[in-house]
């Protein structure tokens, strides 16, 4: 059984405004571009109007605002008819629990820790707070509690036998128990209506006297959960059945609602509702409460994304139960993990899910063979019903590796990290791969210009490792100030199983636990829940934490820091080094364990809201750099590094995805190719910046004195308008979903506010600061206005910029598509595209202008493929040469899969007075060669086109005589053939022959040639 490997993804984001139907309608074209499988963002069922699908209510049902489960099957049917897969986004770590659509949820809000979802969601019952025992803090109500109360914002309704409170949109139920607050209420009304021996009083009476007999709801023996769960049906009907049978027993009721719901203007008045709402398994507060003691774990810092614990079967049977039958029906060909990092065992996690995944085929297998068994043909191992239990066997986390599907985990790897060898998957979905290749395009012998530069426009003194530093300490100390309070009461309660560790405070254990997690250098390790010693990379890791956050702590006593480390590496004796050491019981161990597992599911959302919404809006001396995954303080990559790591993927995950734009990208591939081109010219770009604010000193708004935008953010607007600035004709409806000159503008507005808020300074999310915000806006508008004297200066410095940036971008498309591993394709970006973070990158596209420009193309091709180049550069523009590139390369490793999936990768080493600027590698199988031929810092190569003669001299690709022959380029149908060396061998190269640059790049700046 092996797994079904894409030859492209391309990423698709489902919505109510792009839906099953329409995905369908656009197959066709996306099966010329050259893509072998559409890689869907979630399709579960998530809260209504939901534009990215990651807020899932009900993973066990397909989201009906996409289409009818007809649709589904149609778009599967139509991926099928065309010999196409279906790559789905999978969401294990959280659901989403705003509103009223989470029935999981809400059970848990009605009937707290004996919900039978109780330990589907990881929540603290027995928080310090006593007001919060054996409840969940809610918090999400607009101001305090007591002044919505009395605003008459929170109102208590009848329907259906049951009772609930509605904060504006949100239903929250009251607990079936503590209706009979209510019940009683409506009683006394009810007294003076019907006579103690009316049936419908005795009914009514009976119904309570019913409801007083459930169990609590801090009973969670099985047996009385089940009871609770009965009884309170029951009596639900009945009271609906009553309601609806007697007027007396309905007026007293709705009579009683209103009483409950008080009068404005009389405060006692709303004494009733208040004790009711305090019998229920929650608190509501103030949202901003949530920070301090929410006692729920949260996805990141989202209220409304509640963690989900599942690493317990239960729940993982009943989150994957939809999963496992798209894969048994056939539908689904591979699985997109989201955040692996926030599971409590990734590695288990992954067993488990291939095996899930396994069984599910062998279903499939089974159904598509009964034509075979009932012709009595033996099959092997068919499947038992249990593909939902991952306690099976074939699970077994200590089993040998199994990867019969193909699974990819969105995991952010550190510069010198390495994914997991033990993890049950293909690969990452490839932010590795995108920073790499887009540090490829940064010139790195500039990079000490642009620290200069940057502290001097900037006026920053921090190095880019303490910004990074304090915006960590900043999310712990606000943000994720619940989490960090919780991990560190753990640390607390083990402390005191010691003599050594008992005199450590809390308050000094919260202390250094923070610091650990701020220095912590990757986003977390990976310490398995019955592991007995720590592997070598998670040590070094963890080591490496706890010394420099003894460094930058150096009155902070190093025992406690020393303490902390032990915990991490799992050492369970305290006081070492003595004659007799303390030895920690199966009890404390277990606790120990806990902790390292909490500690592990901490560090990954810290470093994430930290550093990748934090530091990368505060320091940004080349903007293009700050990407998710990137390290801005790495200025470029070497052709060296790009190849060796290259070969490091073909060598362990040779089908992991190769990304350049996604979903979460702080801003598209073609901006940042832009952006990067930068780098090529330091003093000139100083010189710009330094004119352009001058030019618009006055066009700012002071605020107590100081000027708004400051400088340091107006860097960052000049970057992110150099990015996103259009091309000369897409003021027409060419760009996906077409913009005007005053849409221009409010995108910009818009992404500067979302930094602004990201960066945490002069406003953010928590607190906006709406007058600094508006400052912003108008600066922006003021500077772009269309006659103004900034535009026209702009414009005449951004034109080479844009320029070098479609050639950036034409070299990184084709490099993705050859080196090792899945390309893929975010929405829409096979044209040029100058989206920034979302929501702007998640616009919807214009797939019939797209479709008509692949059709133009294909008109085209069939004559003279050559002159159809040269007519493209020319006006590359319009977008068609991207499109010509990524139709042209995707078809060719459509057409030889085995030589880009399992081929060689042979680095080529440029030679001659262009040398830089060539990127160069061969994919080899067999009888098979293909050359591939990228190029890169454009603005001081040549003031034309580069390509030809003038712009690549005597550059040459060197190769030994095994490439040596004849080469056919894929794009112009060229014919190139690789010379002997003029000076042959003499120089003790042994690379004796040549491809000529000039030859190969005759009609684009890249090349794909297969040999002949």
């Amino acid at each position: 059984m092996s797994a079904r490997i894409p030859v492209a993804t391309y990423r698709l984001q489902f919505n109510h405004l792009f839906t099953l139907k329409q995905a369908s309608a656009i197959l066709d074209y996306l099966r010329g571009l050259g893509i072998s499988d559409c890689y869907a963002s979630p399709l579960f069922m998530a809260r209504p109007g939901s534009l990215h699908g990651y807020d899932v209510i009900d993973p066990t049902k397909l989201n009906p605002e996409l289409g009818a489960r007809e649709d589904f099957n149609e778009f599967s049917a139509q991926l099928k008819k065309r010999g196409m897969g279906l790559v789905m986004d999978v969401v294990p770590n959280h659901m989403c629990i705003a509103g009223s659509g989470n029935q999981w949820w809400n059970d848990v809000l009605e009937n707290g820790p004996s919900s039978r979802y109780a330990t589907f969601f990881d929540i603290d019952w027995r928080p310090p707070k006593q007001n919060l025992a054996n409840k969940t803090l809610l918090p999400i109500l607009g101001d305090q509690y007591g002044r919505v109360l009395e605003n008459q914002e929170i109102q208590l309704v009848y329907q259906r036998g049951a009772f609930f409170v509605n904060y504006y949109e949100t239903r929250l139920p009251i607990a079936s128990r503590t209706s009979i607050f209510i019940l009683n209420a409506a009683l006394d009304e009810l007294k003076s209506a019907l006579d103690e021996a009316h049936p419908h009083r005795l009914e009514f009476e009976s119904i309570i006297t019913a409801l007083s007999h459930l169990p609590p709801r801090t009973e969670t023996d099985p047996e009385k959960v089940r009871e609770r769960l009965r009884e309170k049906g029951i009596a639900k009907r009945r009271l609906a059945a009553l309601v609806a049978e007697s007027r007396e027993v309905s007026g007293a009721l709705k009579k009683t609602v209103k009483k409950f719901n008080g009068v404005r203007g009389d405060a006692r008045s709303f004494d009733r509702l208040e004790e009711l709402l305090d019998e229920q398994a929650y608190l509501l507060c103030f949202w901003r409460v949530a920070a301090d003691e929410i006692n729920y774990r949260r996805f990141f810092d989202i209220n409304e994304l509640a963690a989900i614990r599942v690493e317990e079967p239960e729940v993982f049977a009943a989150v994957h139960e939809l999963v496992f039958r798209l894969i048994k029906e056939g539908h689904v060909t591979g699985l997109r993990i989201d955040h692996i990092d926030g599971l409590h065992d990734p590695e288990q996690y992954l067993r488990y899910l291939q095996g899930g995944c396994r069984k599910a085929l062998r279903r499939s297998f089974s159904a598509a063979a009964d034509y075979e068994l009932r012709r009595g043909s033996r099959i092997e191992d068919r499947a038992d019903d249990a593909i939902l239990d991952p306690r099976s066997s074939i699970l077994d986390p200590q089993s040998s590796i199994e990867r019969p599907f193909y699974v990819v985990v969105e995991k952010i790897l550190g510069h010198d990290e390495r994914l997991r060898e033990s993890w049950a998957a293909y690969g990452t979905t490839g932010y590795g791969f995108l920073n790499l290749l887009n540090g490829l395009f940064v010139d790195a012998q500039n990079a000490e210009a642009f620290g200069k530069l940057y502290r001097r426009l900037a006026g920053l003194e921090s190095d880019s490792a303490d910004v990074a530093y304090e915006s960590k300490k900043l999310i712990l100390e606000t943000a994720m100030s619940s989490e960090l309070h919780m991990l560190a009461r753990r640390l607390d309660r083990i402390s005191e199983q010691s003599r050594y560790t008992r005199d450590f405070t809390l308050n000094s254990l919260q202390k250094a636990l923070a610091e650990v997690i701020a220095c912590f250098p990757v986003y977390r390790s990976y310490i398995r829940p019955d592991a007995d010693e720590v592997g070598e990379e998670d040590r070094r890791h963890i080591t490496r934490a706890i010394r420099n956050a003894k460094r930058r702590n150096p009155t902070v006593s190093a025992s406690i820091f020393d303490f902390i480390e032990s915990l991490l590496l799992l050492r369970d004796s305290e006081g070492e080094g003595i004659e007799r050491p303390e030895i920690i019981d199966d009890d404390g161990r277990r606790e120990r364990r806990e902790f390292v597992m909490r500690f592990q599911q901490l560090t990954g959302p810290v470093a994430a809201k930290g550093i990748e919404d934090t530091a990368f809006y505060r320091f940004y001396p080349l903007a293009s750099l700050c990407e998710v995954g990137g390290e801005p303080w790495r200025f470029g990559v070497s052709p060296v590094t790009f190849h060796r790591r290259n070969r490091e993927r073909l060598a362990l995950w040779p089908t992991a995805m190769l990304a350049s734009s996604t979903h979460d990208t702080k801003r598209s591939e073609d901006a940042r190719a832009r952006i990067n081109a930068l780098s090529e010219i330091p003093v000139r770009w100083y010189r710009a910046v330094r004119r352009w604010r001058n030019m618009n000193r006055e066009l700012k708004t002071a605020i107590e004195d100081q000027p708004a935008p400051d400088a340091n953010e107006e860097y960052l607007l000049y970057q992110t308008l150099l990015g996103a600035w259009p091309l000369d004709d897409a003021l027409d409806p060419l760009d996906y979903g077409g913009q005007t000159p005053q849409s221009f503008v409010q995108r910009i507005q818009e992404y500067m506010i979302k930094a602004l808020r990201e960066a945490k300074i002069h406003s953010s999310w928590l607190n906006p600061d709406e007058e600094y915000e508006q400052a912003a806006r108008d600066f922006i508008s003021k500077i772009l206005l269309p006659d103004g004297a900034f535009v026209s200066d702009f414009a005449e410095f951004q034109a080479p910029i844009s320029r070098a940036g479609m050639f950036n971008s034409l070299s990184q498309t084709l490099l993705k598509i050859a080196a090792p591993g899945v390309p893929d394709f975010y929405q829409g970006t096979e044209v040029w595209d100058f989206s920034l973070v979302d929501p702007d990158n998640r616009r919807p596209v214009d797939y019939e202008h797209r479709k008509r420009l692949l059709d133009s193309l294909r008109d085209k091709e069939a004559g003279d493929r050559a002159s159809l180049a040269d007519d493209l550069l020319r006006r590359s523009p319009d977008g068609r040469i991207k499109m010509f590139v990524t139709t042209g390369a995707l078809n060719y490793r459509q057409n030889n899969r085995d030589l880009f999936e399992r081929g060689e990768y042979l680095p080529l080493q440029p030679a001659g007075e262009r040398e830089r600027h060539v990127v160069s590698f061969a994919r080899r199988i067999g009888d098979k060669t293909a050359i591939v031929i990228a190029t890169r810092f454009f603005i001081r190569l040549t003031p034309e086109a580069p390509v030809g003669r003038e712009a690549w001299g005597d550059t040459a690709i060197l190769m030994g005589d095994e490439l040596a022959g004849c080469y056919r380029d894929v794009f112009t149908g060229r014919t190139v053939r690789a010379r002997k060396r003029p000076d042959g061998n003499e120089d003790g190269n042994e690379d004796g022959n040549e491809l000529p640059v000039a030859e190969a790049l005759a009609h684009l700046p890249v090349a794909l040639l297969e040999r002949v």
